[in-house]
């Protein structure tokens, strides 16, 4: 459950960025994370919950966005989104594939008064 860590150190960026914007209450939580992260969004939820308790955040919604994951294939140079967890090309079926996207795990955006 890498999902409370990550939960930790996030709300750690948001307090953090709050703090230095003087925010009095964090009211909003944009959040992007790769499907490669393997984040699971109600399980995250109830960690930053619990990680932002007795904070200005304690109320903020969190908005996750789940980024797929995109391919290149490194033999006919297709690019592709996975689906289904088959990593091979859809053009040419090999396995010799570059991550475009899908890895990532950023806070696109902090609302608060």
């Amino acid at each position: 459950m890498h999902e409370i860590r990550i939960a930790e150190d996030l709300s750690v960026i948001v307090l953090d960025a709050a703090r230095k914007e003087n925010l009095s209450k964090v009211t909003k939580v944009n959040i992007s994370f790769g499907q490669m992260v393997q984040i699971v969004p109600d399980i995250f939820e109830f960690a930053f919950r619990e990680t932002v308790r007795n904070s200005i955040a304690q109320d903020a919604e969190t908005d996750i966005e789940i980024i797929p994951v995109k391919m290149k294939c490194k033999n006919c140079g297709s690019d592709f989104q996975v689906k289904e967890n088959l990593f091979a090309c859809n053009e040419c079926n090999s396995t010799d594939l570059e991550i475009i996207q899908g890895k990532e795990l950023f806070i696109k955006s902090i609302e608060g008064e």
